[in-house]
């Protein structure tokens, strides 16, 4: 795991539908390198928090910075346009396209000269681009002509993961990844998540798998009512720890930190807000 300046940071995060809180005042930082799992009970605030992260919905209050530059503020903000891609738990993909095609949905090349302006895709190109990212990747992929739909289930992930990589420089956001997939399949995500740390991207996961966050996260970040309530490490973090945070209930003193990581958390502080 890498360590530096901040893929992003956010702090005081709040947002409201009509009377209900779904985050009170949510902190993080995801550093360059590092997969992070965002666990928490149903309800707990996690895909909203995701959702504000990447820009689908705008908070009313906090602030968010990415690369140390404060972007939340802009009613435009796309985490996307600033190097941070999301994969959806639907994945988004077309059944009916190839791999190529589904990596370059919506971003499609265009071939040089008049064949351009006429509109005439660069088929090949994205072709060979396709495979040329599918080839970073540590598990064994079919060729980029290959229609989606014939795909198993781990395989559309890691296209899908694949994409986001693609376009991405800064960290991906995942959410629910592994969800439903079956061993053999869940390994090849997790193999390509830690393809994408590797390459130095931050890389934040919603998942309820939490054995298998336990053996692929570097930090966790466990969510209650909209906040993130406790921060640990992968050497603090312990199943019991986990469900504790998760559940309100008393967790040893050096398992509460801030949740940016900088200083220790007082519990009693928290509870007061």
């Amino acid at each position: 795991m890498t360590v530096g300046t901040a893929v992003l940071e956010a702090e005081g995060l709040i947002k409201s539908y009509g009377h209900v809180e779904a985050l009170r005042g949510a902190s993080l930082k995801l550093y360059p390198g590092e997969v992070v799992a965002l666990v928490g009970d149903n309800g707990a605030g996690k895909s909203t928090l995701m959702k504000v992260l990447s820009g689908a919905v705008r908070p009313d209050r906090g602030v968010i910075r990415i690369g140390g530059v404060e972007v939340g503020s802009d009613p435009a903000y796309k985490a996307q346009d600033h190097g941070i891609d999301t994969v959806y738990q639907d994945l988004a993909l077309a059944p009916d396209l190839t791999l190529s095609e589904n990596i370059f949905l919506g971003r499609e090349r265009v071939r040089g000269g008049l064949l351009g302006a006429l509109g005439m895709l660069d088929r090949g190109g994205m072709r060979a681009a396709a495979a040329a990212a599918l080839s970073q990747l540590s598990v064994k992929m079919p060729g980029p002509g290959t229609p989606i739909g014939t795909l198993s289930g781990g395989q559309k992930q890691a296209v899908a993961i694949s994409r986001s990589v693609m376009w991405a420089d800064r960290g991906v956001f995942m959410d629910e990844p592994t969800a439903a997939l079956g061993a053999r399949q869940t390994e090849i995500v997790c193999d390509t998540i830690r393809d994408c740390a590797e390459r130095g991207l931050g890389v934040l996961v919603i998942s309820h798998d939490l054995p298998r966050m336990l053996t692929l996260a570097h930090r966790f970040l466990i969510m209650r009512h909209g906040q993130v309530a406790a921060n640990l490490t992968a050497a603090e973090a312990t199943m019991p720890r986990i469900l504790g945070a998760m559940l309100g209930e008393d967790v040893p003193t050096e398992a509460w930190r801030s949740t940016t990581g900088d200083q220790q958390l007082d519990a009693d502080e928290e509870e007061e807000r």
